[in-house]
């Protein structure tokens, strides 16, 4: 950790831009995959892996832990990412992503992958699993905090409204929540498939303490962490993170649709390229 704030966050965009590449190269084994929503979270996750979380890299399971459970088990390979710059999985592994018996399977499996808190696939469970990570945690006496991630998509489920009901309830005020707005689901824009604007207006009336940041803006999202960690109001704390899908590679970013990408074989160098173009300096 540097001495300054723009000091560490020049090293957490770093992190971010090596995240992003560890994901390049795995989607490139696959020649597809959900890479748009891994550029786009790869600020939130360096924020989070190498400046709010506490965790034991060579012991994945360490009861003292921050838990991050990953809802939209889509974005594993975004997570993945995260835990081998975090040291968690060897970085060799990479080249195995989404083969038969890897560890890396395509969406989140707790069974399969250190590091992994639960296993993704159907959407709308994280936070409702978070809430009851927390409710545990309080009876055991911990002061670990339970992060979760999920996305604009699985606004669309009623559990994650019934979760944000239980989570005000109880008074979870170790429980961050991380909602990832990139405007995109399989059936098309998000907000277009099911409105959910005005979302921090939601959320409050919920009972939840709320920030909307530009989750690609490391600054930004360092601050919003640091103020969700140190309040004392007795209410669990959502970060919304306004995103950018395919951040980092323009030719990317500049697609229509972007939820689940196929990359021509030609352009893994190209994306790879223009991503190291522009490579924190």
């Amino acid at each position: 950790m540097t001495g300054t704030s723009i000091g560490h966050n020049v090293d957490l965009a770093e992190r971010a831009y090596r995240i992003r590449r560890h994901a390049l190269r795995m989607a490139a084994v696959q020649g597809q995959g959900y890479i748009g929503q891994a550029l786009d979270i790869a600020d939130v996750l360096a924020v989070a892996y190498f400046h709010a979380l506490s965790f034991r890299p060579e012991e994945p399971e360490w009861e003292g832990r921050d838990r991050f459970l990953l809802s939209n088990g889509h974005y594993a390979i975004a997570l993945y990412a995260a835990l081998i710059e975090a040291g968690v999985i060897p970085e060799d592994e990479l080249e195995s992503y989404g083969s038969d018996d890897s560890r890396l399977p395509m969406s989140g499996m707790a069974t399969y992958t250190p590091g992994m808190e639960m296993s993704g696939g159907s959407l709308g469970l994280g936070l409702a699993l978070a809430v009851g990570r927390c409710l545990g945690l309080r009876r055991k006496g911990s002061d670990a905090f339970v992060y979760t991630l999920f996305s604009d998509g699985e606004l669309d489920e009623g559990s994650v409204w019934e979760a944000a009901m239980g989570a005000a309830h109880w008074k979870l005020d170790r429980l961050i929540a991380i909602v990832d707005i990139n405007r995109q689901q399989a059936d098309g824009p998000s907000g277009q498939v099911l409105a959910f604007e005005p979302l921090e207006a939601k959320f409050e009336a919920f009972g939840w303490h709320v920030q909307r940041i530009d989750g690609n803006d490391i600054g930004a999202v360092r601050a919003a962490f640091d103020t969700a960690r140190a309040l004392t109001e007795p209410k669990p704390r959502l970060i919304i993170c306004d995103t950018l899908m395919c951040k980092g590679v323009p030719f990317l970013e500049a697609r229509e649709k972007t939820h689940f990408i196929r990359v021509e074989p030609d352009e893994w160098d190209k994306a790879l390229a223009a991503l190291d173009a522009g490579r924190p300096r």
